[in-house]
Formats: structure tokens, sequence, C-alpha cells
């Protein structure tokens, strides 16, 4: 991991479903190599930095999607093009694309589905062909399920409501699917249940509070099969067989 601090500049922020936007920021995104990996932003008058998964980045533009849920969000929300931000790149271990085979499965709960983008892009330029399904409360909550199967993925988007797709979990829209390999993101529930009911080995990221995001301050330590592990640094992606569920 080769973490830098650097400045970016926004070209975009613009709403994209229910508290949920889209910003594009261009500056250094040579850091950011795998698909999984998040950035650590600066905020005005905010004593922690904000962790955001990586939705897409290259030749120097950086995509970010986040769900507005509390002050830091909220001044993200607020903030237009032209404005500066610090960030922190080249955070996290992100997914491995090797053992995919040729039809993984992608499964995204709510603002969990932002970093598969990037994920489902890389492994259909590998020759993947990946499914996508993508768990929401409702269809005002949806977002990127066209900017996915643009890419060439099947997607299949779940709503809890039944408003939009498959009427539930994005458990019950992997129900009958054929796949070779599953990665996961999401809230850590829907994790745990992909986890169980997955038919094959997987990666699975996870979500948690960071104080520092580079493992210096070891608050997001979590237990494993190998012992206590850092999201942040260790992670935020854990391979299926090291993962603990508490009881």
């Amino acid at each position: 991991m080769k973490m830098i601090e650097s400045v970016f500049t926004i070209a975009e922020n613009d709403l994209v479903a229910a508290g949920v936007y889209r910003m594009v920021l261009a500056g250094d995104t040579a850091p950011i190599t795998v698909p999984g990996q998040f950035v650590d932003i600066r905020l005005p008058e905010l004593y922690l930095r904000r962790p955001i998964s990586v939705c897409d980045a290259q030749d120097g533009s950086l995509a970010l999607l986040y769900k507005t849920v509390g002050k830091g969000t909220e001044r993200m929300a607020a903030m237009g093009p032209g404005e500066r931000l610090d960030l922190l790149t080249g955070l996290g271990n992100g997914f491995s694309l090797a053992e995919s085979g040729d039809r993984p499965l992608l499964a995204g709960g709510g603002i969990g589905a932002a970093p598969l983008y990037m994920l489902a892009k890389k492994l259909i330029q590998r020759g993947a062909r990946p499914l996508v399904v993508m768990g929401f409360n409702g269809a005002e909550d949806v977002f990127y399920a066209d900017e996915f199967a643009a890419l060439g993925a099947d997607v299949t988007v779940a709503t809890v409501d039944g408003s939009r797709g498959v009427k539930g979990l994005v458990t019950d829209a992997m129900a009958g699917l054929s796949y070779s390999y599953v990665y996961a993101c999401g809230p850590e529930p829907m994790l745990r249940a992909v986890w169980e009911r997955s038919e094959t080995d997987g990666q699975f990221s996870f979500e948690a509070r960071m104080g520092c995001g580079f493992g210096a301050c070891v608050g997001c330590t979590r237990q494993t099969v190998n012992g206590p592990k850092r999201v942040c640094k260790d992670g935020p992606v854990f391979r299926k067989g090291e993962i603990l569920w508490e009881a």
C-alpha cells in the first residue's frame, strides 16, 4: 500500500438517488490501482477524515459515490465544482481478480455497490462476464444499475418493497444463479447473509468506523481466524475463509 496525500479539485457533485451523490475529482489517481481501495477525505472544521470507497479511477479522474448520513457527508454534498479537497489515497487492500473465474457474482447492498463498479470494469477487461446483484430499500434508492449494464455486466436489482426488480434482499436475487466466485460489499448483516448462502469461495469488503484510515489507531480492528486484523490496512477486503462472525 502506497499512501499519498494530495489535493483534488471537484469537477462534479451531483445527486444520483435518494441521498446518494456522485462526486468526480481531478487529481493524482496513480496510487489507486486496485478496486476496493478507499480514500480518506479531510473536511473543513471536522477533526477526523471521512473514508469513502473508490467507485472508479482513471487518467487523473476519481469518482466517488457517497450517501449523506452525517456531518461529513452533508458537508461534501454542499460542495461544488472548483472547490478543493485534501485526500489520502492508495488506502486499503482491495479485491484480487485472480480467483474470479469467468462468471463472478458481485453482490452490493446500498452504497456498498459503489466499489463494485471499478471491480466489474476490471473483470470485464480480463474477459470475465460478471453477474451484478444490487440491493436497495426502494426504487428511489437505486443507483448505477444502468452504468453496470453499460459495462457489459448482467444486472439484477432487488428492492425490499418490491418497487423495482426482485422483491426482497440481495440473497433473494442470488437464488438460482450460477457463478464461479463471489465478491460482496455492503452492511454487515448483508455480508453475513451472502457469506452463509454463497456456494463458492469469495471476498468480502467490510465497512467500519476509522480513526486514521491507515492502521495507526487500530480502532477498526476485527477478529479473524488468523487473529485481529485492521479493516483499514489489512482490509477492507477479507477472504471468505478468514472471516469470523460474532454470535
